[in-house]
């Protein structure tokens, strides 16, 4: 998961991670960086030719970015779920998107849409040492 850059100037950082562990999911990994035009062209190269490539490589190198791993069942659908739709327009309220984005280009997160993409997203920002495995506390209320 990426927390783009409105999200860390706007200061949601805190409470969007929040969420996530409120509902249970496991962070195992987070830095903060500043994306390079090459890696911004290789982790989003699916829209390389669309209409709003270039608008959204400006964007996402404009400032720093806060890199994520979570971890827990059914992990994937439930931060797309949380997440809301990608056009903050049409997020439902309740949702990241829904209560702090502001148009599909500011829409402040990105997650994988599923576990491949996930595990190639995750190779752009984390060495396999920089993956915390450890077991939460409230792990055995939390799973069956």
């Amino acid at each position: 998961m990426l927390l783009k850059p409105d999200a860390v100037q706007r200061g949601l950082v805190g409470e969007i991670v929040r969420r996530f562990e409120d509902r249970g999911l496991k962070l195992v990994a987070m830095k903060m960086l500043r994306v390079s035009r090459s890696l911004a062209e290789s982790y989003y190269a699916e829209h390389k030719g669309k209409a709003f490539f270039e608008p959204l490589m400006a964007y996402i190198s404009s400032g720093p970015v806060v890199a994520m791993v979570l971890e827990g069942d059914g992990s994937v659908a439930l931060v797309r779920t949380m997440m809301g739709k990608t056009n903050a327009a049409e997020a439902e309220p309740g949702t990241i998107r829904g209560d702090y984005g502001l148009t599909i280009g500011r829409n402040v997160i990105h997650g994988s849409d599923g576990p491949e993409s996930a595990k190639r997203e995750i190779g752009f920002f984390f060495k396999p040492d920089e993956l915390h495995e450890y077991r939460r506390i409230d792990e055995a209320w939390l799973r069956e």
